[in-house]
């Protein structure tokens, strides 16, 4: 059976055809706390899905109930949390996420509503969180339907591959944005047939973290 997605895209040929072609992707899923999606994608960053749900799952496994409360968080002891494999930038990082939601700047009431430009802004503002982490938790953890993450090298890869790309990633960015012009309102589930193209979804981020 013909993949239904595939009309959403018929201004772009290629990616028409591209869509046609695959299984369909099934989308669906509540939508995430946007704190517990912050400490799953700084514990992710550089590392592999698999060992990324190993050194989670032994984090939370320190918490009652295996949720980390913002204040038994800042009060653990460092060791204690690099026993479990997490390295002392990412323990800062998610003790900067803990005071974000110990100071009640992480609440989701507040902040799920918000335009996906002015929720980015508020989620780089914690360190550790880049563009990229922060576009990723729209996509995922909100479901946010129209995300374009141009610094992803796997979206990056996979639009070379469909369009004949030749300029370097860093240079592609504008060709990249202008390109995806046409998936509007429909650009993070362009983003996941591409990265199915490659049978490579976001596992590592690519970004610089601050």
């Amino acid at each position: 059976m013909a993949n239904a997605h595939a009309s959403l895209f018929q201004q772009d040929e290629l990616l028409y055809r591209l869509v046609l072609q695959t299984p369909e992707i099934v989308v669906s899923g509540e939508p995430r706390p946007i704190y517990d999606a912050l400490f799953s994608s700084v514990i992710s960053q550089q590392l592999s899905v698999k060992a990324a749900a190993t050194i989670k799952a032994r984090f939370l496994a320190l918490f009652p109930k295996n949720y980390p409360d913002p204040a038994l968080v800042l009060s653990l002891p460092v060791e204690q949390m690099r026993a479990v494999g997490l390295s002392r930038q990412k323990i800062g990082y998610l003790q900067n996420i803990a005071e974000h939601k110990a100071a009640g700047k992480l609440e989701d009431d507040q902040l799920a509503h918000l335009p996906d430009e002015e929720l980015i802004t508020q989620l780089v503002h914690i360190k550790g969180i880049g563009r990229w982490t922060a576009e990723m938790i729209l996509m995922f953890a909100l479901h946010r339907p129209d995300v374009m993450p141009v610094d992803d090298l796997g979206i990056y890869n996979a639009m070379k591959r469909l369009y004949g790309l030749e300029p370097p990633h860093k240079q592609a960015r504008a060709r990249m944005l202008e390109l995806s012009l046409s998936w509007r309102p429909h650009r993070t589930l362009a983003c996941r047939y591409l990265w199915q193209s490659l049978n490579n979804m976001p596992e590592v981020s690519s970004e610089s973290q601050k």
